[in-house]
């Protein structure tokens, strides 16, 4: 099979708005140079778009118009090396993905253990800012909901009732596993993320033993949300108010 085959029919099984390098189609570096022209060709039949240098998609039709990647997408080259997850969006582009503010920000955080990650794509910028924990694709989405915890008091539009819901719900959803590991995760937090956090799995119920983030709070402290007890009737118990 020619290389322009071999590269078509691998296209027509990515589903669109997904974002693909040369790695993803399955060929050899001695294949790149008819690789670079087949593209190019399916470049300018719009079957696909350059999002950068070597970084593609399929794009998305709908009877508004095209459908851009989202921006996790965009960024995927920059939040994986070597095909593993080493960061994840956070900040206020998080914030709003998951319905808590409808403001967008103008440069997208990205959090990193280890490596300072800046992106550039388009219209789009990232600045690095560093995770508390070493980030996987099996906890990134655990370490999103205590950024929300630890940044609840500065999200912009937010309506803290409907906020306090929407993490209620998602925790709901969580298995019993997950929930240790957010707790396990939330000691490496600021004190008001380990009491916010412990406060809605009380709620909650799950069932799970929370003396370790009580005891890893100072008793005389108290963690200013705004919070009113009609929205969170057990912030007393954590201090917060």
């Amino acid at each position: 099979m020619k290389v322009s085959q071999k590269i078509e029919k691998k296209i027509k099984g990515i589903q669109a708005g997904i974002t693909f390098c040369y790695q993803d189609l399955s060929i050899q570096p001695v294949e790149y140079n008819a690789a670079a022209k087949t593209l190019e060709r399916l470049i300018k039949k719009g079957i696909i778009k350059r999002i950068s240098t070597g970084v593609f998609y399929v794009p998305k039709q709908t009877m508004f118009g095209e459908i851009k990647p989202q921006e996790e997408e965009l960024l995927k080259s920059y939040l994986f090396d070597n095909g593993k997850r080493i960061a994840y969006i956070t900040g206020l582009s998080l914030y709003n993905r998951l319905g808590f503010t409808t403001q967008i920000p103008k440069t997208i955080k990205i959090a990193s253990r280890d490596k300072r990650i800046y992106a550039a794509i388009g219209n789009i910028k990232g600045k690095p800012i560093k995770s508390y924990i070493d980030v996987t694709e099996n906890n990134y989405y655990l370490l999103e909901i205590l950024d929300v915890l630890k940044d609840f008091k500065q999200i912009p539009d937010l309506d803290k009732k409907s906020g306090i819901k929407l993490l209620t719900e998602r925790m709901k959803k969580f298995e019993d596993n997950e929930i240790s590991l957010l707790i396990k995760y939330a000691l490496k937090y600021p004190p008001r993320t380990r009491a916010f956090l412990g406060s809605i799995l009380e709620r909650i119920g799950t069932g799970i033993d929370l003396k370790v983030l009580k005891k890893s709070l100072n008793p005389f402290t108290q963690y200013e949300f705004n919070i009113s007890e009609d929205i969170l009737p057990n912030s007393i118990n954590w201090n917060i108010k």
